[in-house]
């Protein structure tokens, strides 16, 4: 006897959550929001839409499907399985987070406000979305592997740098360098960080689409000196990876911003970044 779905829902706690552990009370809350030239109707406002969707959300899933729920903190500690659907409410970046824990999984982006990118629907979509999970794009994802076996995924960009933006200082390829750290990105990605690097620099290359099985990545701020090049500082890869020979003490790397789980390498060291072979899949 096969299992029922599991519908998982993930959000992330509000600013007026973050406020009132901050601050404890809403009149502290208020008076920190007026120092800064804001109202806390518009955060109470904001809270409020979230709230209604995920009550919203939550009346949609079928009786007879099971139940999950995870905050964006605890996603790291959080078990998806095969059956799982994975109901995202929130902003686009909130997709991102979730996807390096999926191994396939169908994903429902859920706006509480404006659609995004990725969270397009509108809660009251849920129940006909749920009818509709075979209906997928599938987008390409980034993976790192260091050569101690740690790997890490992404479905917007990895970062690879120094863990306070300090001088990375690493080996690409024949040349040696010094930079503020490299940016893998994907197509999905493209509309992101590396975007904004692609666009500040005027680099001739083709930034990915979304479902194109090819990376682009650029090194950030590279400077010449005695000892380190820049003559290789953005590119692509398709079928072959892109290996950087660690030559600091401590580099880090973390996909989508989650900097609270990220892999660790050390001089002497390499990491190889590649198109992931585990795909994300986004219900249409």
């Amino acid at each position: 006897m096969s299992l029922a779905p599991r519908a998982v829902v993930v959000h992330r706690r509000t600013e007026l959550d973050e406020l009132l552990a901050r601050h404890g009370t809403l009149g502290q809350a208020e008076f920190f929001l007026a120092t800064r030239g804001r109202s806390l109707d518009d955060v109470v406002a904001q809270d409020a839409a979230l709230r209604r969707a995920l009550t919203a959300v939550s009346a949609a899933i079928p009786l007879d499907w099971r139940r999950g729920s995870v905050e964006r903190a605890d996603l790291s500690r959080f078990l998806f399985t095969p059956e799982d659907v994975v109901l995202v409410v929130g902003q686009d970046g909130l997709v991102a987070n979730v996807a390096k824990y999926l191994t396939g999984q169908p994903v429902v982006g859920i706006t509480p406000g404006e659609p995004g990118v990725l969270v397009r629907h509108p809660a009251a979509a849920t129940a006909d979305l749920l009818r509709s999970t075979d209906s997928v794009e599938s987008r390409t994802m980034v993976e790192l592997t260091a050569d101690d076996g740690q790997k890490l995924l992404a479905l917007n960009e990895i970062y690879l740098g120094h863990p306070s933006h300090q001088t990375a200082r690493y080996r690409l390829g024949p040349e040696r360098q010094a930079s503020s750290g490299l940016l893998v990105g994907t197509g999905t990605g493209a509309t992101g960080w590396c975007r904004s690097v692609w666009q500040e620099r005027h680099s001739p290359l083709r930034l990915p689409a979304v479902d194109e099985r090819r990376l682009v990545w650029f090194v950030r701020e590279a400077w010449p000196s005695p000892t380190t090049g820049t003559s290789l500082t953005e590119g692509e890869l398709t079928t072959s990876a892109l290996t950087v020979d660690v030559e600091s003490d401590h580099l880090t790397a973390f996909g989508d911003g989650l900097e609270n789980d990220a892999v660790t390498v050390t001089r002497g060291q390499s990491v190889t970044f590649a198109p992931a072979t585990r795909a994300f899949h986004l219900v249409r």
